[in-house]
């Protein structure tokens, strides 16, 4: 069966998930909560990826091809760096559906994505996730809608834990909304990782704490964000470059974004621990260097030697001159 975009009711719905991580299988969950028929492609996926889609309930298409031809929407929740190649491949297959790109990249990146589709004949919606994967009851993730169709699609995509809010603004605001919520939460983890870095190399940590229990309590809870933000880390670090480009083509300073990169790309080999990593590796893995530390102390006592060299130096010369006398 052809697909040919948004029926006239959700109940008419088949949604292809591309592709069930924690987020997206969780988001298929929700949608099989509403009766819908939820879709994903097994081909080239990892046995924890197929463990998700069968635990959340998905249908397996098998191909990416399939599952497009069979879904009247298309929702891609992928990791940053892999968005726009997600697309290339939707393209390629001439999808004649929805395609809701729900990454976390800059608006730049939306509007290439919808004009690469657009060539294609595939219609395009702009989407952002905020909040944690949506549980099977309480709180959880919204999805951002803008473009067009966004208020229509917004009603079949609200399910549960999963709200679904349509914004009256073109493609590229559902995008920039994310950007600025990440740029302060994210932004803040990967600071909160530095400083915490630094402070144990320089070792202030005990009355760094003091004066953030006396000063700054709200600064002790972000702590905690830091060990359990680390294995996600990976991911984040392709976001962070997105969030710097957007504050560059508005003018803006992107130097935190820059660094938050760089912090997570640091992190990044704790991509699938099982545990949140203690703070000592997390500091460790940040790179602190204490050879330069050592260096500096190694300066530092060199220059305070350097009197008694120089007066050593004008001792010798006056007993010189006083021979020649």
């Amino acid at each position: 069966m052809a697909a040919n975009g948004i029926g006239a009711g959700s109940n008419a719905e088949t949604i292809a998930i591309l592709h069930p991580g924690d987020m997206g299988a969780a988001v298929g969950a929700r949608l099989r909560d509403k009766r819908l028929r939820v879709l994903w492609s097994s081909a080239g996926r990892s046995r924890e990826t197929r463990e998700r889609a069968a635990l959340a309930g998905l249908e397996d298409a098998g191909t990416l091809v399939a599952a497009l031809r069979a879904s009247t929407i298309a929702l891609s929740i992928c990791p940053p760096h892999a968005a726009l190649a997600m697309a290339r491949e939707v393209a390629a297959a001439k999808y004649r559906g929805v395609y809701v790109d729900a990454n976390a990249v800059s608006p730049m990146t939306k509007r290439e994505i919808e004009r690469m589709l657009a060539a294609a004949g595939t219609k395009f919606v702009d989407g952002a996730i905020i909040g944690p994967p949506p549980p099977a009851e309480g709180a959880g993730a919204r999805l951002y809608l803008s473009g067009r169709g966004a208020w229509r699609l917004a009603r079949v995509l609200g399910s549960g834990s999963l709200s679904a809010v349509a914004l009256e603004a073109p493609v590229g605001a559902a995008a920039a909304l994310k950007v600025c919520f990440a740029a302060w939460n994210k932004n803040a983890i990967a600071l909160m990782a530095d400083i915490l870095a630094l402070a144990a190399l320089e070792d202030v940590e005990a009355p760094l704490m003091q004066e953030w229990r006396r000063r700054m309590p709200d600064a002790l809870t972000s702590i905690e964000r830091v060990p359990s933000s680390a294995r996600r880390a990976w991911r984040w670090v392709a976001e962070m470059e997105e969030n710097a480009a957007t504050f560059e083509s508005a003018g803006l300073p992107a130097g935190a974004s820059r660094a938050a990169a760089e912090a997570y790309r640091r992190l990044a080999a704790f991509r699938g621990a099982g545990e949140p990593p203690p703070l000592a590796e997390i500091v460790a893995a940040l790179g602190a260097r204490r050879e330069a530390k050592g260096k500096r102390r190694e300066a530092a006592g060199a220059k305070s030697k350097a009197p008694g060299r120089k007066r050593e130096a004008r001792g010798t010369k006056r007993t010189a001159s006083a021979r020649r006398r």
